[in-house]
């Protein structure tokens, strides 16, 4: 894949940053299978900023291997992980076409540096989402969700060393938090009656349970985590587009399975979600 980045002019400062050589950097360690580490301080962003301009054109490259963006993730929902990144708010990453699929699935552990599993709630968006207009709360984006159900994403970390990610949050905002998936169930159009707060989820790998959550533990509830979502996005000036797939953050503790391992997701009032590891 070859970068399609260009220049982007700062207005505050008058300053030019080009993310294009991050962007190059960033496809040739993932070409090369690298470890994930820092990056050469000559091509690093060094503000939040420009590392939301290098995701978005490592986005744009990556879209020539894995189809266009369809959809939006949260990472880093709590105030734990965020520390532990040096960051102090969740961050987003995007959504790409080819790697959406519906359970049941399969994926192969060797394709990746390091296979991480995430148990989530995921939205349809029923509307666009521009960035004109107030700030959205939970009632606000109530109306703007057409479908919801359980998901599974699928995360690289490329085995990151976990005791140095406070030296390198901006290098996961930039390199589209991990994503490399996900893996939707049916997702319910008749889901305004249900009790979101307080929707169970469990995860099972090999049919042992692994942990469980509720959706109030989505940063206060789906409905808040989608407007925190549809908030960041706008206050890039991007456009969140009907039909779109955003992921709301995990029920349950990241999981790190290995080939031969079956794993089940099941939220309160839906099929569940099946994922073997080959």
């Amino acid at each position: 894949m070859s970068p399609v980045a260009r220049p982007v002019r700062r207005r505050a400062t008058g300053q030019t940053f080009d993310p294009a050589p991050a962007t190059r950097w960033l496809l040739e360690q993932y070409r090369q299978r690298a470890v994930f580490g820092p990056f050469p301080a000559a091509v690093a962003p060094r503000t939040l900023a420009q590392a939301h301009i290098v995701q978005r054109a490592f986005a744009e490259a990556k879209a020539r291997a894995c189809g266009p963006a369809v959809g939006w993730k949260i990472a880093l929902a709590s105030p734990v992980m965020q520390q532990m990144v040096g960051l102090d708010s969740p961050v987003s990453g995007r959504l790409h076409r080819d790697q959406v699929v519906s359970t049941p699935a399969h994926t192969r552990g060797a394709d990746y540096g390091r296979l991480i599993v995430e148990f989530e709630i995921a939205v349809r968006l029923g509307r666009d989402l521009g960035p004109d207009g107030p700030a959205l709360t939970a009632a606000s984006v109530f109306s703007a969700v057409s479908a919801l159900g359980p998901a599974l994403e699928l995360a690289d970390d490329r085995r990151a060393d976990y005791a140095l990610l406070a030296r390198n949050g901006l290098q996961l905002v930039a390199d589209n938090a991990w994503n490399q998936g996900v893996v939707l169930g049916c997702l319910r159009e008749d889901w305004a009656a249900l009790d979101l707060d307080g929707l169970r989820g469990e995860a099972f790998i090999n049919g042992h349970s692994v942990g469980a959550g509720r959706g109030a533990d989505l940063m206060g509830g789906p409905l808040s985590a989608l407007a925190w979502l549809v908030n960041d996005v706008r206050g890039r000036g991007e456009t969140l587009r009907a039909g779109e797939i955003v992921m709301l953050g995990s029920l349950v503790t990241s999981k790190f399975p290995v080939a031969g391992d079956r794993l089940v997701y099941r939220l309160e009032g839906f099929e569940p979600v099946e994922l073997q590891i080959n």
